[in-house]
């Protein structure tokens, strides 16, 4: 089994995301098979994951997959490395509300068997720094291997904190100084999805591959990788029992406005016999040809609305597309696009509803059972997604190209949400397939028959 190590904080905002896309990309680099990963849903850090490692960024989310899924979606996505690298998320024991560890990085550090870096942000602290790392090292079952101090103020500073860290027996691996932050935009969803901004995003991994280089000893880290101990886990495997003959093309789309993607969606839709084609809505005038369904994903489409709006020949197609039968499914971003407007302007008119922006985030996992059958699920069919967004959908009368069409999925406490039909699925909730591989199944025999 690869080498693994899981870098964590005590909170969000420690510097997780800078120093894991460092260290990819300064052990890539090395010339190094380095594997990213990062634990939850998040959608945008996995993006600059992939620019410094040359591999797809993968996810591992306990909460949406379940826990027996991590193991296997970790040999799956570390095939061919010779170490793994996985970014947790907010503290390290910060996991579902009320759920104790579940989704934590902490229960997924113990689902690897995989040491833990921890990321402090040294800025305020001094011997107190000691508290912390130990609190931190003795709550729980995690096998903490050291600590990377972040936002140091200056040699004298770091003396400080190393003696303290010693004190309580915990290594610390680097120091970053806090002159040196490399800075990524962000907005009103986190960060700018390196989709959207790629030149500066490769001049930003880059600088931080040579921050790190500097800042961290890469060998003490290496090492850590390599003391966790054999793990036995099957690769998970996308490839269908029963792939569907003919090879139906179904398109997903992609680009700038629709980066949030999880790699192992089109892993699985191949696997089930399609043919998997990327349309791009702000670059592309048509659907490619053939296409027998269509699969649209999560992103900004707000902020691309006026492109989106502009391209009217690929709407057109969206809309003929539904309206021939044929199967679409969309997610968040791509429910906004199958409405008739957002924010005023013209989209696909799939979905008899307007879509605008709001000062309110929805944001958390939802268990879910579909309410309706549609080409991604069958009425009844339970699942666990994530709702993360600052936009409302306003139904006129339901799903525009057919009546009797109804909601998509209820989850307790919640009104039924979305809209299902048998050719339309168009929801708010983001799926991480790879936990329910039966929905790339039913939409490729949909798409063929």
């Amino acid at each position: 089994m690869v080498a693994r190590v899981v870098i964590a904080a005590p909170a969000s905002g420690h510097g997780k995301t800078t120093v894991t896309t460092g260290l990819l990309a300064a052990f890539a680099r090395r010339g190094r098979r380095v594997a990213p990963f990062k634990v939850g849903p998040d959608y945008i850090d996995p993006g600059y994951h992939s620019l410094a490692s040359g591999r797809p960024g993968r996810n591992l989310d306990p909460v949406m997959l379940g826990p027996e899924m991590i193991a296997p979606l970790f040999a799956h996505g570390s095939r061919g490395a010779d170490i793994a690298i996985v970014e947790g998320v907010m503290g390290l024991y910060d996991g579902r509300t009320g759920a104790g560890d579940s989704g934590s990085t902490a229960q997924v550090a113990e689902l690897l068997q995989a040491p833990v870096v921890l990321v402090v942000d040294a800025a305020a602290q001094g011997r107190s720094i000691a508290a912390v790392v130990h609190g931190f090292r003795s709550f729980g079952n995690v096998r903490m291997a050291g600590v990377i101090l972040n936002r140091v103020g200056s040699e004298r500073h770091e003396s400080i904190l190393r003696e303290a860290c010693e004190e309580v027996g915990t290594p610390v691996l680097g120091a970053l100084r806090r002159a040196d932050a490399v800075a990524a935009p962000s907005r009103h969803l986190g960060l700018v999805p390196a989709a959207e901004r790629r030149a500066e995003a490769l001049a930003s991994v880059d600088a931080l591959a040579a921050l790190i280089a500097g800042a961290v000893d890469l060998d003490a880290v290496a090492a850590v990788a390599h003391s966790a101990p054999p793990l036995a886990a099957t690769p998970f495997d996308p490839i269908s029992e029963r792939p569907v003959a003919g090879r139906p093309i179904v398109a997903v789309a992609g680009g700038p406005a629709f980066s949030f993607a999880y790699a192992e969606t089109t892993e699985l839709l191949a696997g089930a016999g399609a043919e998997v084609v990327t349309v791009d809505p702000l670059r592309d005038t048509a659907l490619p040809e053939g296409t027998r369904a269509l699969v649209v994903g999560g992103g900004f489409p707000e902020v691309y609305a006026a492109e989106l709006s502009a391209n009217e020949p690929l709407r057109t197609a969206v809309a003929g597309l539904a309206a021939a039968g044929h199967p679409i499914t969309a997610e968040c971003a791509g429910l906004l696009w199958l409405c008739r407007t957002l924010d005023g302007a013209p989209m696909c008119g799939v979905l008899d509803a307007d879509a605008a922006m709001t000062p309110a985030l929805t944001l958390g996992y939802r268990d879910a059972v579909a309410l309706s059958d549609s080409p991604l699920a069958a009425a009844g069919t339970r699942v666990t997604g994530h709702e993360f967004h600052r936009t409302a959908v306003h139904p006129r009368s339901g799903l525009l190209l057919s009546p009797a069409g109804g909601a998509a999925w209820a989850w307790r406490g919640a009104d039924p949400e979305g809209f299902a039909s048998p050719g339309v699925h168009a929801s708010y909730l983001h799926l991480h397939w790879a936990g329910h591989r039966g929905l790339a199944e039913r939409l490729v025999r949909t798409a063929a028959g």
